[in-house]
């Protein structure tokens, strides 16, 4: 029987391989470890979204309904004569409505977001009057906060209209959260709102405000939806938080983008660019306001 021989130099070299292996092993432990705690913390920050979210529900939908219940009865009890009351109830009832049709757009379309199942729907879109539709939206939130809308277009419009290929839907959301969100922080007495086209065709909207502001730290996050800045600022999309992250992701879609220019005290500067589609075909619908689609053939709009 043959005896092998282990020299200084052999047994070094098997220490020195072992040693790499468990080196190695010890690595890809601690790579595991840290992509477990990666989704531990994404899960418990998800159990929190979710556990706000139970805690919104009160202020932002079962409340809602239940005013316009009790708004729509109290209109039934109104004496014949006393149409002022009526109609002031009315318009109470259409702010109820109007929040609680905002608030369900944003949890559905976040949904949608989440689940994969959303793509745009591209039509002839007149952004003007889409913005000028958003803002007659929030007509009442203006009011309340004693705020005046400016609308600066620096589009040069040759046949009276400005029409750009999108999705009116998705656009006016967006929009509508950017508005919401001027209205809500503003502490100035005006809300801007300026639309423009690139060169490239990318159209550009800016909505500026002159309220509270944004940290640098802040800016970082307020489009994750997974995340809480502070239950006034991240309740569900009448502040920062989901209606942001549905903000990102439909622009995402569209291959565009938004920028942030802020300043604390001195308030915020949203500017979104929203690239013409690359493949167009013939679109025949148009939108006036994004809520609606109409056809077109070549002589009549119906």
């Amino acid at each position: 029987m043959s005896e092998i021989k282990i020299t200084d130099e052999l047994l070094l070299n098997e220490l020195t391989k072992r040693f790499d292996e468990k080196e190695k092993a010890i690595n890809e432990l601690k790579s595991i470890t840290d992509e477990l705690k990666e989704v531990n913390a994404k899960l418990t920050a998800s159990e929190q979204l979710k556990s706000h979210f139970i805690a919104n529900i009160n202020n932002e939908i079962i409340n809602p309904f239940a005013s316009v219940l009790g708004l729509s009865r109290s209109i039934l009890e109104v004496k014949e004569n006393d149409w002022e009351k009526a109609k002031y109830m009315a318009r109470l009832i259409f702010v109820e409505a109007h929040n609680l049709d905002f608030q369900l757009k944003n949890i559905f379309a976040a949904a949608e977001i989440e689940a994969g199942r959303i793509y745009p729907q591209i039509s002839n879109v007149d952004i003007a009057n889409l913005i000028k539709g958003v803002l007659e939206d929030f007509e009442n939130d203006f009011k309340s906060k004693k705020l005046t809308p400016e609308i600066i277009n620096n589009v040069n419009i040759e046949q009276g209209k400005f029409i750009f290929h999108t999705d009116p839907e998705k656009l006016k959301l967006i929009l509508s959260n950017l508005i919401s969100n001027a209205i809500k922080f503003s502490k100035g007495a005006k809300v801007v709102i300026t639309f423009s086209q690139q060169e490239n065709s990318t159209l550009v909207i800016s909505v500026r405000d002159f309220g509270i502001g944004i940290s640098e730290h802040n800016k970082e996050i307020i489009f994750d939806r997974f995340t809480r800045i502070d239950t006034g600022i991240n309740s569900l999309n009448r502040g920062h938080g989901l209606g942001l992250s549905v903000v990102k992701a439909f622009l995402e879609l569209f291959g565009g983008d938004i920028k942030i220019e802020s300043k604390i005290g001195e308030g915020s500067l949203f500017t979104i660019f929203v690239p013409i589609p690359d493949e167009i075909t013939d679109i025949d619908g148009y939108s006036s306001e994004g809520n609606e689609v109409f056809f077109m053939d070549e002589t009549e709009l119906f």
